[in-house]
């Protein structure tokens, strides 16, 4: 099974989310729907970083390290 760590970037607010799921493109019409309470307030959003793994634990500590200061700025510095 298949597990994606996405990014997502709110270009109004200036914002970075980074999630992990197993549907990346239903989630991210939720997220720009206003499903997820976060995400709801900095809509529209726009999917620029996508990464693929085999297993959840892989995933999610890939999740962790984006979600981490270091991991926002290596982000950031894709958008530039």
């Amino acid at each position: 099974m298949a597990v994606f760590v996405y990014a997502l970037y709110s270009p109004s607010h200036d914002i970075v989310y980074v999630g992990m799921t197993q549907d990346y493109q239903r989630r991210l019409t939720e997220h720009n729907a206003g499903k997820s309470k976060f995400t709801q307030s900095y809509r529209p959003w726009t999917l620029f970083h996508l990464e693929e793994f085999a297993n959840f634990s892989e995933g999610r500590k890939r999740e962790k390290q984006l979600k981490s200061h270091a991991g926002k700025t290596f982000l950031k510095s894709k958008l530039a």
